[in-house]
């Protein structure tokens, strides 16, 4: 009775940390959707994270594919006709549980990090560096499904890391055609009607893309939960998802969206490029594009790289542009450390549980949480971005400063505003 008692702890405390990240997932991504459309005016800010809000919302119940994706492509549970592994469960399940759980909290964790410097990292790969660092400290290497039944690219190989390669390429090549058309076509159009008309098609734009993102990223958190229903064995089917999980999630994604996220809208909209409308168009034209294609093929992909190789590629195709490879710079550079800097927090803290053990363990994981997540959103009350400064002229050194002021507890000074 003990075991089954810390088996329903487990599974409760999964869909709760769960919900919690889907809900940081919604507000660090919502300037893939709405970033260009505050930073050139097409939307008034308070007006597109609400739209964005809803349309996520609905997106989450468009598709399960990437839901399906995370459920199946991270950890090996599979036998060769699809079905969980029974023995892997029995041997394994409650430790499967505290692994959901630890991959969960390095997804957060690096989340609210990147959120709290407005950096514009993957919360997708934040949630699956977690779960890989958790599943190799809890089972081993072994465990980690790299590459599905190993006759296709499959797996994380496949249906994570392949797609992060190329998706920033293609939907910045695409953003990049697009913007040279648009201003080779209306070359002779003066300025302000060109804005003003292209505006107007932003509202349709972004308005597809936040409708996409709910189609990829709410259901990553679908399938995480769905992962610990089977560990706890509540639930078998590999190919489906219950509906309640749908509409929870969805929900959470939706609330998260609706806050904004203003530091990293801050950062795409303003420190990339200079935008304007034809632009804006242009990239959320791509990112749209290449984020459906990618939901209805499974692949579960981050739409923050899609979003800024999309902005950058409008930098490119406009003659003239200023593109800040600087600040692109630092973005790569952090995407280059979230699954790994993800990964060992998640693997850091299943031998934190794993060692404390029995009811102890999960919840001294889940206070760790809670612990430092409390402190970066103190942290970044020193230095509040809203929708009322989110599109203040950018300054070069602004995320630098916001770096350094997250890592020095004394930094109280109006420079460290972002």
């Amino acid at each position: 009775m003990a075991h089954v008692d810390v088996a329903l702890l487990l599974v409760a405390l999964v869909v709760v940390t769960a919900l919690a990240f889907d809900f940081t997932n919604g507000f660090h991504d919502t300037g893939n959707a709405m970033a260009t459309s505050i930073a050139t005016g097409a939307l008034k800010p308070k007006t597109a994270v609400a739209l964005s809000a809803v349309l996520n919302l609905v997106g989450a119940f468009l598709s399960v594919e990437v839901a399906l994706t995370v459920t199946n492509a991270v950890i090996k549970i599979q036998d060769k006709s699809g079905a969980p592994k029974a023995e892997f469960l029995a041997n394994h399940g409650e430790a499967l549980l505290l692994i959901v759980l630890c991959g969960l909290v390095g997804g957060i964790v690096w989340n609210l990090l990147t959120w709290l410097l407005g950096l514009p990292s993957s919360s997708s790969h934040a949630l699956f560096g977690g779960m890989i660092g958790a599943t190799v400290a809890g089972i081993g290497w072994g465990g980690v499904n790299w590459s599905g039944d190993g006759t296709k690219l499959d797996g994380v190989i496949g249906k994570v890391i392949m797609p992060a390669l190329v998706s920033p390429v293609v939907a910045g090549l695409v953003a990049a055609v697009g913007t040279w058309l648009i201003f080779r076509i209306t070359a002779n159009v003066a300025d302000r009607y060109k804005e003003a008309g292209f505006r107007w098609g932003q509202i349709g734009t972004a308005s597809l893309v936040s409708l996409a993102h709910g189609t990829n990223d709410a259901q990553k958190t679908m399938g995480v939960i769905t992962l610990a229903l089977i560990a706890h064995g509540s639930w078998s089917d590999t190919h489906s998802i219950p509906f309640w999980v749908k509409v929870s999630c969805a929900v959470a994604i939706a609330v998260g969206t609706y806050l904004g996220g203003w530091r990293i809208i801050r950062t795409l909209g303003k420190g990339l490029v200079e935008i304007s409308s034809p632009q804006g168009m242009a990239a959320e034209s791509a990112s749209a594009a290449v984020i459906l294609t990618s939901s209805h093929l499974g692949f579960a992909l981050s739409t923050t790289h899609v979003a800024t190789g999309s902005i950058l590629g409008t930098g490119v195709g406009k003659p003239g542009a200023e593109v800040r490879w600087g600040v692109a710079g630092r973005m790569v550079a952090a995407w280059l450390i979230t699954l790994p800097s993800a990964g060992i927090v998640g693997a850091l803290t299943y031998f934190v549980g794993h060692a404390f053990g029995g009811y102890v363990g999960p919840i001294v994981v889940f206070v760790i949480l809670l612990s430092l997540s409390g402190y970066m959103w103190v942290r970044s009350r020193r230095a509040p971005v809203d929708h009322r400064n989110v599109n203040d002229d950018w300054d070069e050194n602004q995320l630098s400063r916001r770096a350094a002021a997250a890592a020095d507890d004394t930094a109280t000074t109006p420079a460290a505003r972002a």
